[in-house]
């Protein structure tokens, strides 16, 4: 059966999701005229509140969903994920990470957009948003069997079990091992029942507690990230050219990890960004549809620059540290051990505690907000009166991803990724030029 998961998302995420990511993502990209680049300065004005209005339908203000998406998106997929782009790919992996950002941008926007402008009400009557309600809104019953495909993704794919298994691995390595406090499988139980535990607390208290608890864990865990990443990086500054410079050459040659496979140095980037800023995929709409905001345009303004920050900021630096270290080419290490090993090296003493820190805030955030996402998809197939339970399936995997082998757990949840990428593409480009109006629309008024 795991044999089947490994193969099964290798197969899809080759030219599969190439074609309709990073090609959906493209045409997305130069039908909006190349908007990302066009109004990234208005997106950061929308961002810091200039046009916020408590008054409107909605749960949360758009700075907490943006809060919330980047709290499941800057996660362990920048730390882990970056790592596993470079073991598996080498340093050009990184260069078509940004193209995937770049792209994934627009797609952003649109989708985002897109779940403002046709929400829906669940059986509670409670206001939602997401690619189900979209596609059921937006694109009529018909099209409903796709709706119901990225629920049942969701509900499967949107487990926090990647999560468990790099947070049980580093406070192995980091806190246990080395005073010979590991007792192996034992270990591992005791940690997962320990995270199921903490994560009950904050997601038996909705959408609201989780949107508080993300908006001010998220900007304490990128500050700390972010000061040890630049003090490691002060340290090696003199070869930080060389390392862009790599970066760019074996992009376009895969000489120095695939052989000079450059296609398979592109699939891995796009794979790995995929995971780590979730453009297309379909999530980020469901915290964005519950923003309080009667603007699709600004609501996809906000959730553009998730990528930006999650990919092209938080991603460059996990690999310039990996790259400058040289730990890449010197260990066998992999996922977050190797990002673990290069901040030890750069840090030395301090590095792997620091990194601890980064990575149990990151993680606990994910584990929040994705539980908030499966909720929201099981409350579409299910209807609101049954959502509660899906938090205590939710709560048990926490422990199942703790204990299971880290490549079976990567597998299925790119697996499951894929399949819920599909109705949120088709969605999103069979409704763009809809998008494309309203912006048209929102601009002119903006010039007012």
């Amino acid at each position: 059966m795991g044999q089947f998961i490994i193969d099964f998302s290798n197969w899809i995420w080759d030219t599969p999701m190439l074609v309709l990511l990073m090609g959906g993502g493209f045409i997305l990209f130069v039908y909006s005229g190349f908007l990302p680049f066009r109004y990234f300065g208005h997106a950061l004005k929308v961002v810091r509140g200039k046009y916020d209005d408590e008054n409107l339908p909605g749960q949360i203000s758009s700075r907490q969903a943006l809060s919330a998406a980047i709290a499941a998106t800057v996660g362990l997929g920048n730390i882990s994920g970056v790592a596993i782009a470079i073991n598996m790919g080498g340093p050009g992996a990184i260069f078509w990470m940004w193209v995937s950002a770049f792209v994934g941008m627009a797609t952003k926007y649109f989708t985002c957009s897109l779940a403002i402008m046709y929400r829906g009400v669940d059986t509670a009557g409670v206001i939602q948003g997401g690619p189900m309600y979209v596609i059921e809104e937006g694109m009529g019953k018909k099209w409903k069997p796709l709706a119901i495909l990225f629920s049942v993704a969701g509900v499967l794919g949107l487990l926090a079990i990647f999560q468990a298994n790099q947070l049980t691995a580093v406070f192995r390595s980091v806190m246990l091992q080395p005073y010979g406090l590991d007792h192996g499988e034992n270990t591992k139980w005791v940690l997962g029942i320990s995270m199921m535990i903490i994560v009950a607390i904050v997601i038996l208290g909705g959408i609201k507690r989780i949107a508080a608890v993300a908006s001010k864990l998220v900007p304490f865990m990128v500050l700390l990230y972010f000061g040890t990443v630049l003090i490691i990086m002060f340290k090696y500054y003199e070869n930080i050219p060389s390392m862009f410079w790599m970066i760019l050459e074996d992009a376009f040659t895969g000489n120095a990890v695939m052989g000079g496979a450059v296609g398979a140095v592109m699939v891995i980037g796009a794979r790995r960004a995929a995971f780590s800023n979730e453009a297309g995929i379909g999530t980020a709409p469901m915290v964005h549809g519950a923003s309080k905001n009667n603007e699709p345009v600004r609501e996809g303004l906000i959730a553009m620059l998730g990528p930006f920050i999650d990919t092209v900021v938080v991603c460059t630096l996990t690999a310039l540290v990996i790259l400058l270290t040289g730990v890449w080419e010197s260990t066998e290490n992999d996922g977050v051990k190797l990002t673990l090993s290069a901040f030890e090296m750069g840090l030395p003493g301090i590095g792997k505690y620091l990194l601890m820190m980064a990575v149990l805030v990151f993680a606990l955030s994910t584990m929040f907000t994705y539980s908030y996402y499966g909720h929201k998809c099981f409350n579409y197939l299910f209807g609101a009166d049954k959502a509660k339970y899906y938090n205590y399936f939710y709560l048990v995997t926490i422990v199942a991803g703790a204990v299971v082998s880290l490549e079976v757990v990567v597998s299925f949840i790119d697996g499951m990724y894929a399949i819920m990428a599909i109705p949120t593409m088709i969605s999103s480009i069979y409704l763009a030029p809809k998008v494309k109006a309203a912006t048209k629309e929102y601009f002119k008024r903006m010039e007012r």
